[in-house]
């Protein structure tokens, strides 16, 4: 099957490796040159612009930073939606505002192009080993032409319902994500404070109910101090305001979600927002004084 791939960052650079793999023919595209280069060495061929990548392709996946990237991307000047032939499907794997799945969707099905929203979880790590978490948006039979492209770069894909319906799975993704993060820094903080190791802590805890792949993922970084980025404190800023925003817009109260959020604001305030979002736990340092660090 011949992919088109737009947004080769640090998440689709190597989902789009991983269909390379596959055996996917793919014709990618980036604003920034360097990985389109890394690709095409890899077996890729290099579109002009989203215009030309989808009158290549049969499937065009995007995953890009937010709601305004992909409508331009999909709908602007030289997008998507210009050069699209009918029977195209868009698979926009970015996370981004279910309205605007619903109104790229609704545009796009004017030129007879069907679209999913599929956003995914993992973060950069289970991007490269294609052992992401993909939650699905869209009509059944449009996923089940797809899925065998999304285990590509998935461990899962799961149709959540109708158009939007990703994304919204996405968004309480990211509230959960963040508030377990946020739990564990208290958590490690204390114990640092109060004398005792992190690192047994985590041992001690992590196969029992407060275990977690968050906590599995998070503690040891944390503890060696290692906030290089598998996903960046200011993409998650990013959800969790599509999360306020969604919620607030159907009369969901989200206290903890407002909470976490803030800390998330006061960090990148203090220039953190490129840290890796279990950076988080620098601001319960900072408040009580104690550094969490172990040799596990």
């Amino acid at each position: 099957m011949k992919i088109g791939f737009i947004g080769l960052g640090i998440m689709g650079k190597p989902m789009a490796k991983n269909l390379l793999k596959a055996g996917h023919g793919l014709v990618v595209y980036d604003i920034v040159a360097a990985p389109v280069e890394e690709l095409v060495k890899a077996g890729a061929k290099a579109g002009t612009s989203p215009k030309d990548v989808a009158g290549q392709c049969e499937v065009l996946i995007t995953m890009l930073p937010n709601s305004p990237e992909v409508k331009e991307v999909v709908l602007g000047k030289n997008g998507v939606i210009e050069g699209a032939k009918p029977g195209l499907i868009v698979v926009d794997m970015s996370s981004i505002a279910p309205l605007a799945s619903q109104e790229m969707a609704a545009e796009l099905a004017k030129k007879g192009v069907e679209m999913l929203d599929a956003p995914v979880s993992g973060g950069e790590p289970k991007a490269i080993d294609a052992t992401l978490a993909v939650m699905v948006g869209g009509k059944p039979e449009v996923f089940e032409k797809v899925k065998p492209v999304l285990l590509k770069m998935g461990a899962s894909a799961v149709l959540c319902g109708g158009i939007g319906s990703g994304n919204v799975t996405k968004l309480a993704n990211q509230i959960i994500v963040a508030l377990n993060i946020a739990a564990m820094s208290e958590a490690l903080v204390l114990a640092a404070k109060a004398g005792v190791d992190p690192g047994k802590v985590f041992d001690a805890i992590k196969g029992g109910l407060a275990g977690s792949a968050v906590l599995n993922a998070k503690a040891p970084m944390v503890c060696k101090g290692n906030f290089k980025p598998g996903f960046r404190m200011e993409l998650h800023i990013k959800d969790l305001q599509n999360a306020l925003d969604t919620a607030h817009a159907i009369g969901v109260p989200v206290p903890l979600t407002g909470t976490v959020m803030e800390i998330m604001q006061a960090l990148k305030v203090d220039g953190k927002q490129k840290d890796d979002h279990c950076g988080v736990i620098q601001f319960y340092e900072k408040l009580a004084g104690q550094v969490v660090r172990s040799d596990l």
